[in-house]
């Protein structure tokens, strides 16, 4: 039985935006990330690491903005940016999942169940990045938004803290400073753990992302470039 599929609108402008500059965002942030973690092997140090930093922060910022801006539309916006559309957390989710264990439903509107369980980790794993690296930003090099408060908790001047510069010892307190880098520690263990699970996560919904299309045919990766995937005319999800 042949089954007649059209187009259907599903994924708006603001997920579509929030969607691309995240993959680039995040390549980015694993690039510069891998190489920090491992500066020594590439003969990176002093001026050179501090740089390789800063830009990673940079690109830092742009990742939270975005990640902040989709946190927010889940709330207030519309259709499939909500997230009782998007997150495992709706009312008959169990069932929705059972059924499509059992294969019972071959197309869905916005996420199959598997998608969403892949969106709840992901979105998980990118809140602790993001709040583990802005901390880590304020301890390192001194960068908003924690960065003024975590200079001035070391200062022995604190009316001179534009002296406070990274792997400088000027202006700072040798005892205060212990106790930032003592703050910061659990910050760091969690950014590199929390940096590994998403080297593990993102291949799996890739992986997740073809088996998908594979199965439902419905176009999923040019849905996330025009918004539309193609449905069954009588596909009635809205889930």
């Amino acid at each position: 039985m042949q089954i007649t599929k059209g187009q259907v609108f599903v994924w708006s402008r603001n997920i579509r935006l929030f969607h691309w500059i995240n993959v680039v965002a995040i390549l980015l942030l694993i690039a510069l990330g891998s190489m920090i973690l491992h500066s020594k092997t590439f003969g990176i140090a002093g001026d050179g690491k501090v740089l390789l930093k800063t830009i990673h922060v940079l690109v830092g910022y742009v990742f939270a903005c975005n990640l902040i801006f989709r946190l927010i539309i889940g709330f207030v916006g519309k259709g499939y940016e909500r997230w009782h559309k998007t997150l495992p957390f709706n009312s008959g989710f169990k069932t929705e999942f059972t059924e499509f264990k059992a294969g019972k439903k071959q197309a869905y509107k916005g996420h199959n169940p598997a998608g969403k369980l892949m969106v709840l980790a992901l979105l998980a794993t990118m809140t602790a990045q993001m709040i583990s690296g802005l901390v880590i930003a304020g301890t390192d090099i001194y960068y908003p938004p924690f960065g003024h408060y975590f200079a001035e908790s070391i200062a022995i001047d604190k009316d001179n803290l534009a002296a406070i510069q990274p792997y400088s010892k000027e202006n700072v307190d040798e005892v205060a400073y212990q106790a930032m880098r003592d703050i910061r520690n659990p910050f760091i263990t969690a950014h590199v753990y929390v940096f590994y699970c998403l080297l593990f996560l993102i291949p799996l919904h890739i992986i997740g992302v073809v088996i998908a299309e594979r199965r439902e045919k419905s176009a999923l990766v040019s849905a996330m470039v025009n918004g539309y995937k193609y449905l069954p005319k009588n596909n009635t999800d809205e889930h």
